[in-house]
């Protein structure tokens, strides 16, 4: 029996190629096991990005996203493709807590980021991958620190971020640096406005309260009514990381691409699937989102496509993911029924033990 582990990180748990050793464990040692991690734009896409293409890693010094300095790094592959993640400059995890303040918070950390890639004489063009943001700026601060003013009616400058932004009349984009190609991997459809937007969907997770997701709604309905450029706002994807997709197709004349499928490509994945007799995915918490384009769903269509049975490991899954067919089986470490600390702190345990539970169901023991 060969098992391909294909699965994504347990956000605040385990990243992705711990959460592979921990399903391994769970296997009779009969298996012969492909360990192929797996990201779709967040956290972990550029290590596994490099690992798939060689090259090194740079460091270079930004701001979080309520401007406080930090270093961060990305990826420069030997085909002179720099790989990043916003969120190593403005993600939402970099912010505790009781810091965290989405009409304060801007994305100009990955401005900083980018920029120094494109000072880097070896890079002909930049690959970004932007989940796990604490911004809903529509990508203006990032934009801010490539070059571009943001000026009021009198032509003054105005502070990058959603609070500072309500007299925004004027966008100049003169100054704006010269940049390489850039590519986006996105692992979300939705527009920027809207019922299924940026602020909506995604700013009560990242702390927005009631009062505040009007606030940040009405500023990105301005912003996009200043640019002309509704058409592109309403793109799927163009709502991902706070409107940061929007702001990088329209300030940088960026291309959105769904990041499982670049991480699909650079790792081979339906050759690997191909010769497997079953593959494993999952990742923190497989729900209604996941649906719409992340790694382990998009794991499972592969699979489905080419006939081969696919089992989901996740600390959560929703009814509408168990529901869905993409799974032969579900194993949610909540099925555990333990406290949500102890999920979070043993979950390579937990996981293990979840893994030989289903794969009981299977004939694999039996191969032992």
């Amino acid at each position: 029996m060969r098992v391909l582990i294909a699965n994504d990180k347990f956000k605040g748990s385990l990243p992705a190629p711990e959460v592979a050793q921990a399903v391994r464990k769970g296997l009779p040692s009969s298996c012969e096991v492909d360990l192929c991690p797996i990201a779709d734009g967040g956290e972990g896409f550029t290590s596994t990005m490099l690992a798939a293409l060689g090259g090194r890693w740079v460091e270079c010094d930004t701001v979080d996203a309520l401007h406080r300095p930090l270093k961060a790094r990305y990826a420069i592959t030997g085909t002179g493709l720099a790989v990043m993640e916003m969120a190593s400059a403005s993600g939402f995890e970099l912010i505790p807590e009781a810091d965290r303040d989405i009409l304060q918070s801007s994305t100009y950390g990955t401005g900083l980021m980018i920029r120094h890639a494109a000072g880097q004489r070896d890079v002909e063009r930049i690959l970004i991958g932007i989940g796990g943001s604490a911004t809903n700026d529509g990508g203006v601060g990032m934009a801010d620190a490539l070059g571009v003013l943001l000026l009021d009616s009198e032509e003054e400058p105005l502070s990058p971020c959603p609070a500072g932004l309500d007299k925004l009349a004027i966008i100049d984009r003169d100054q704006l640096i010269e940049l390489p190609p850039i590519d986006v991997a996105c692992d979300v459809d939705n527009p920027v406005l809207g019922p299924n937007g940026a602020t909506a969907i995604f700013g009560p997770q990242k702390g927005a309260t009631a009062a505040q997701q009007e606030t940040l709604e009405a500023f990105l309905a301005h912003l996009i009514k200043v640019t002309g450029a509704r058409d592109l706002a309403e793109r799927p994807g163009a709502g991902a990381a706070g409107g940061l997709g929007f702001g990088m197709m329209h300030f940088l004349g960026a291309e959105l691409h769904p990041g499982f499928d670049l991480v699909s490509k650079a790792l081979d994945l339906p050759a690997r699937i191909e010769q497997a007799d079953l593959v494993i995915t999952g990742e923190g918490s497989l729900d209604a989102q996941s649906l719409s384009g992340k790694g382990p769903v998009g794991i499972a269509r592969l699979a489905s496509d080419l006939g081969t049975p696919v089992i989901a490991i996740a600390g959560h899954i929703s009814d509408e993911v168990r529901q869905s067919g993409l799974f032969e089986q579900c194993g949610a470490l909540t099925d555990f029924d333990l406290p949500l600390e102890t999920l979070m702190t043993d979950t390579s345990n937990l996981l293990t033990r979840k893994v030989r539970e289903l794969s009981d169901l299977l004939p694999l023991h039996g191969q032992a």
